[in-house]
């Protein structure tokens, strides 16, 4: 598990430092501050960007939504950013609109305003078909990571990082290598939403990461799996016997 990934573009380290204090309090991890579009440029495809943080203007110019524009010219590229500005300017901020940012939030910022302003960005540009509401965790899926919220921040949570799944009435409980989470979603639903190749029913409450599997031991229903984690197997399931290589 990881936290997201924040590229700060903000040419004023007196501006730069509170925002860097906020971000790291709220567990955000960022990955760097620019501060010049071509610095911007070079953080970004150079390091795993989750969400971008865009001061407009850089060294007196509105380098920040050239910035923007040029990463949205690149649709496999592009990553959701919002804009942090202290410019009152309707025909700059016209401009700025039409690069579609998530959100346009003027200076100085407001702490709580930025980690929702940042909160939705994630949501919505990561969004899949269904977002999955708990008592303390918001989730999304998408193809390689789960984001989960904790607090007042999002975490991102590898799928290949998770073991198993098991269920309880009606929440999940997501077992990885580091921790365990719980969502409020059906197995059957979580189930459509995982690589099938990778993930596989062993019972009806559970499912698991074939990655993850160390033994399997029909006679006693039973799967080991990495970190000591255990599974049952079924007899409706036991096909996932006919998915695992073995040398005989």
């Amino acid at each position: 598990m990881q936290n997201i990934n924040v590229l700060v573009i903000e040419d004023r380290p007196e501006e730069s430092a509170p925002l860097l204090d906020t971000l790291t309090a709220n567990h955000y991890n960022v990955i760097g501050v620019a501060r010049s579009f071509k610095a911007a440029l070079e953080l970004y495809h150079n390091n795993p960007v989750d969400i971008a943080i865009i001061d407009i203007f850089l060294d007196g110019n509105p380098d920040g939504i050239a910035f923007a524009e040029t990463i949205n010219a690149i649709p496999h590229k592009a990553k959701p950013f919002v804009f942090l500005t202290s410019s009152t300017d309707r025909a700059l901020f016209e401009r700025a609109k039409l690069t579609q940012p998530f959100s346009y939030l003027m200076k100085p910022f407001n702490e709580l305003e930025l980690l929702y302003a940042l909160e939705v960005a994630v949501e919505k540009f990561y969004e899949q078909p269904d977002v999955f509401l708990g008592d303390e965790e918001d989730t999304i899926i998408s193809k390689d990571y789960l984001f989960i919220k904790k607090g007042k921040a999002l975490k991102k949570v590898f799928t290949k990082s998770i073991i198993y799944i098991e269920v309880e009435e009606k929440y999940c409980n997501i077992f990885t290598e580091e921790e365990k989470f719980v969502i409020l979603i059906s197995l059957t639903k979580i189930l459509t939403l995982l690589n099938d190749a990778v993930f596989c029913r062993t019972h009806r409450n559970f499912i698991v990461n074939t990655e993850k599997i160390e033994e399997i031991i029909p006679s006693d229903n039973l799967i080991l799996l990495s970190g000591q984690h255990k599974a049952t197997l079924s007899d409706t399931y036991k096909d996932i016997l006919k998915r695992i290589r073995t040398l005989k």
